[in-house]
Order: C-alpha cells, then structure tokens, then sequence
C-alpha cells in the first residue's frame, strides 16, 4: 500500500520522487498512455464513462445530472479557479510529506472516497470496487446509505485493515436507525457521516424526464435490503448478499412491473419503502442530533455543512468534524460554490484553534477535480478532501484499478505541485495559506 516514506530515487524529469510522485517516472518509461483509463485527464475519462454507458444514457446522467439548470455544479468549477497559487522558490523541500491528520489519526493522504449511490448502474462491482481500492491504497471509503451493496459484502471487500465509515441518511424510524448504527459498528464502521443536505431529493431536471429513480425498482436499496428491522416493517426476510444486475435497464423494469412480475413487484415494495425512510421529508433539529450521538460512540461528520453559524454550533455539541458541501450541486441550485462556504467558515477563530488543537476536521468535497484543485482547498484551510465524480467515472471505466489510477494521479499532482509551491507538508501549506492563495476578483484582477 502507498506510504509517504520521503525520496526514493532521483529522476532528471521531477527530482527526487516519492511513492506518490513515481507516479510521473512509471508512466513515462512505460511509452503508452496510463491504464486502465488511458488518460490523466477528468474530462476525457469522464467522456469514455459515457460512450461506455451509451446504450443506457439516463443511468449515465443519474450520476452526471444536477439540481436545477446545473448553476450549482458550474459555480464550484468556476471557484476552483477564481483561486490562484504563488509559489516560492529556493526551498528546500526534497522531504516532502503529503500525509494529513483526520479525526485525530494520520492517513497517507487527505483523501476519502465519499458516499455515492447506487453504484452498480454505473459499474459492474458497484460499490465493491472503491471498497477494494481504499483498501489498497490506504484511503477511508464512506458507504452510502442507498448503496447497491449491503454493509457486510462491503465490509468484507474492505478487509480487516480497510478503513470504512458509514454515511447516514437519516432514517425516519428510530428503530431502523439504530439498527443500522449497530450493524455498521459491528461490522467495523469506524466514523459516522451524517448528510443533511437530502431530506428530500433536490430539483433534479433531467431524472424528472426521464422519470428514472433506479430505488424504485429495488436498486439502490441494499443497506435496508440487508437490515432485520426495516425488512420486518415488509414482513420479509433480511438479504444481505443481494447483488443487482449490471448494467441497468429501467425500461426492462417497467415492463416487468407493467406485467405485474412477481418479483419485480416485490423488488418496488422493498424500493419504495426504504426511499420512504430515509429521503421522508422529514427534516431534524440540532436536539435530534444529540440523541444521534448519545448512540455512536465514534467520531460524528456532518455532510452539507455551507453556513459559518452551523459550523460553530456543531463544533459547540463536540461533533467531530463536518463536509463543506453542497452534494456536487445536485440538491440546491444557485448555492453558494463549497470554497467559498469554505472560507467564511475556517476565518473563524473558534474554527481555526479547534482545528489547530486537533479537536475539529474540516472536510470539502464538490468540485475537486485535480490535484491543484486538493492543493488550493487545503491552503484555504480544509484539512481533508471528500472525492465523489472524479472517482465514480474511474470506476465506470476500470473499476477498482481505474479508482485506484486516479487516486495515485492526484497524489502524484499533489505532491510535485506541493514541492513547486516550496513547502514541505500539506500541515504547512495550510498554516501559510495567506500567502500561497491570492483570489481572483475580476478577469486580470488578484485580491492580493
């Protein structure tokens, strides 16, 4: 597994190189383009995921889709750039370390694979195969409460020294939500990632059209497929090894339905009831929020976090850490782009000695594409980086490996760009975060 264990040999292209920075060094000397994805670049993987899933194009658009006119998903591109990096030269930075501390404990990297849904429509392994590249890497993957596979067969493709937390969406029953946080502790889940941003589904246009909602069909729904309590709501046994099929074929569903299959109405009333639970509508209180945590005994994130007054309030009730996000623009259009949440919310100063006292971690996702884009956030001031699009394409393409491609790539960016900037440590990006970021007001105009 990759390790920040400093230089390990010197190449004329980048200098002294590190398991992450070889990265360059191997794909050079191999004379061929880098596999399985073929391409170092977000876009064109992207654009292979699509011509991959070309004979299902609302599946493909499932994962590319926003809420609204998608003014949400461009404004956090749009932010990335308006931030621009200044480097400073004759440092002496050929020790370089791109580890990171998160909740308290020290990762190899800032990165966490975050929770997607519903994975299998996009590849064959589903959520397996980030759950294997985490493991191999070294990097906590986040199980999605609408995952297409059960928290066991996902533990299990973690291994017993994977790192796996469990994202929430909330549950409307009690019981069903305690069940749930005992199953995942039991099975290893280590942090609890609470969204609150998904009590209802956002203004998605274009699954509006197209009418695709794969839970609907029972896909999507394995963690409450899987659960005792919420299968007992059904009279039905709970099935933990339920694995849908790939690819997925809406129509071919609402043909079955429309004949009244059997199985296939089973299949919708074990889909609609476990969307009726924890996408109900039903929206909860900072008082709720204390009964959650009286019952995990684990670190708390809270996902969706944009407001500088919900970041002190969860710092006041101990709460872990939390994700500036705004869901990679899905829920809300027209929201306020995560880097700019971003900066409202760490130039607090109870913000900032909390994190600084290793007693708060600040996470962001929404938007990260490249390693520059990691880079520009942690001099902000997040300390972790939720990655979502630019590794579910990955996984769309070449599964476990191409996740595990992207993950090295972006390490390795990070690293070398790390070393032009002239700092040692991502710890010290982040201290003099001032005077590497300058930001763009208007075109040819720096907030200096």
């Amino acid at each position: 597994m990759p390790t920040d264990d400093g230089p390990k040999l010197t190449s004329p292209l980048i200098g002294p190189t590190t398991t992450w920075s070889s990265f360059v060094l191997d794909q050079y000397q191999s004379r061929q383009p880098p596999q399985p994805l073929g391409t170092v670049i977000f876009s064109e993987y992207e654009e292979k995921a699509r011509q991959k899933m070309k004979k299902y194009p609302e599946a493909f658009m499932y994962g590319r889709g926003n809420a609204g006119s998608g003014g949400t998903y461009d404004a956090n591109l749009e932010a990335f750039k308006r931030y621009t990096l200044v480097p400073k030269v004759l440092a002496p930075v050929n020790l370089r370390s791109v580890e990171a501390t998160l909740l308290g404990k020290r990762y190899p990297t800032p990165l966490v694979l975050g929770p997607i849904g519903t994975q299998c429509i996009f590849a064959e392994e589903g959520e397996l195969a980030p759950a294997r590249a985490g493991r191999a890497t070294s990097i906590p993957f986040a199980l999605s409460t609408v995952a297409s596979r059960s928290m066991e067969d996902v533990a299990e493709a973690n291994g017993p020294n994977g790192e796996r937390w469990f994202q929430l969406y909330w549950p409307r029953s009690d019981d069903i939500t305690l069940s749930l946080l005992s199953r995942a502790k039991a099975l290893g889940y280590t942090t609890l990632v609470v969204t609150l941003d998904n009590n209802a589904v956002g203004w998605r246009t274009h699954d509006l059209n197209a009418t695709f909602a794969p839970q609907l069909h029972g896909v999507g729904v394995e963690v409450g497929r899987s659960d005792p309590v919420f299968m007992s709501t059904l009279d039905l046994p709970a099935d933990p090894h339920n694995q849908p099929a790939y690819p997925y074929d809406y129509r071919m569903h609402d043909v079955l339905l429309a004949n009244a299959d059997l199985n296939q109405m089973r299949e919708t009333r074990i889909g609609l009831g476990w969307v009726q639970e924890v996408c109900s509508g039903k929206y909860r209180s900072w008082e709720d929020l204390k009964w959650l945590q009286s019952h995990w005994d684990g670190p708390i994130v809270l996902k969706g976090i944009l407001r500088t007054s919900d970041a002190e309030t969860a710092l006041s009730l101990g709460i872990s850490g939390i994700v500036v996000s705004n869901h990679g623009g899905r829920q809300i259009d027209g929201c306020i782009p995560t880097m700019d949440a971003l900066a409202s919310i760490v130039a607090r100063p109870q913000i900032r000695r909390a994190q600084s006292e290793g007693k708060f971690t600040v996470f962001l996702d929404s938007g990260i594409r490249t390693g520059t884009d990691i880079l520009k956030a942690i001099a902000l001031g997040a300390q972790g980086i939720f990655l979502g699009r630019v590794y579910l394409w990955a996984s769309a393409v070449g599964g476990q490996a191409g996740i595990e491609q992207v993950i090295r790539q972006l390490m390795a960016e990070v690293d070398i760009t790390l070393g032009l900037l002239g700092y040692n440590s991502l710890d010290e990006l982040r201290l003099h975060g001032d005077e590497v970021l300058t930001r763009i007001e208007q075109a040819g105009k720096a907030k200096l």
